[in-house]
């Protein structure tokens, strides 16, 4: 991709480390500096929460007319994506359509490096296409360093096609912000190791992604008061979970009643409303 009229742009995702020689410090020593520099990512995050608001109130008025959220990304970015939309039906029990991550490689890149696919400008485009995208979406492109062909293609086209965007970068004027309608700059600087962004760029990313997924759910009535009252009860933690919430909240004493009415009904919410 040709960035050459693009804002000139400083790459810290890949400025050298401020620790040298690593291989001679101590296991505690090493364990201290990465944590130290884990302390900065949240005070980033938090600087740039009008950024996040305004991409979540647009993700919300989406939502409630029908639209979708999909997240599209290479590498840990990608994988981060698809592991926030994969959570949203057992946390929230929205349907599985509703948020979708897509990543650069298809499925086998969730545990295999396939790093030549963020490579093809056009696959992403075409990878959205795949999955039905609409004017009524919205296609969060998710990139460390802002630069992944494959997720500054799609953004690009998905401008030429009427698609609202948002973007989670780590490097401040990055291209992925010129093809996005809410870009998310999150500059958390140099990696401990030089360049390996699955570390605080990775670790700003999946927090944005907590904040956005959870905040439009919330929003969107998913939650009631504190409690996760549409999550399905699909394994025994699950359903010990729901059994807890209805019986606060239905003030049952009995925990196999209030067991039996949650697995009749499939959620906390259903079974209030049966009760």
């Amino acid at each position: 991709m040709n960035f050459a009229n693009m804002q000139p742009f400083t790459r810290l995702t890949e400025t050298s480390s401020p620790y040298r020689h690593l291989e001679k410090m101590s296991v505690e020593e090493l364990l201290v500096s990465i944590n130290d520099q884990d302390k900065l990512v949240a005070e980033v995050v938090r600087s740039n929460i009008p950024a996040i608001q305004a991409l979540v109130e647009e993700i919300i008025d989406r939502m409630l007319a029908g639209g979708r959220l999909l997240y599209i990304g290479a590498g840990t970015s990608g994988r981060l994506g698809v592991l926030d939309a994969s959570e949203c039906p057992p946390t929230f029990g929205v349907p599985p359509d509703w948020v979708q991550g897509i990543i650069a490689g298809g499925e086998k890149a969730l545990t295999s490096a396939i790093e030549r696919a963020e490579d093809s400008e056009e696959s992403g485009w075409t990878d959205l296409k795949s999955r039905n995208i609409s004017i009524n979406d919205l296609v969060i492109g998710i990139t460390a360093g802002g630069t992944t062909p494959y997720v500054v293609g799609a953004l690009k086209a998905c401008k030429e096609n009427g698609i609202c965007t948002g973007s989670i970068t780590c490097n401040p004027h990055a291209p992925v912000s010129a093809f996005s309608d809410f870009p998310v700059e999150l500059p958390v600087g140099p990696e401990f190791v030089t360049g390996s962004t699955r570390m605080k760029a990775g670790t700003a990313q999946k927090m944005t992604l907590n904040m956005i997924s959870t905040a439009v759910m919330v929003r969107l009535g998913r939650v009631e008061d504190n409690k996760m009252v549409d999550m399905p009860p699909l394994n025994e933690k699950l359903i010990e979970r729901g059994v807890r919430i209805l019986m606060e909240k239905a003030a049952i004493s009995d925990p196999e009643v209030a067991r039996a009415l949650l697995l009749k009904a499939g959620s906390v919410r259903k079974a209030l409303q049966l009760k």
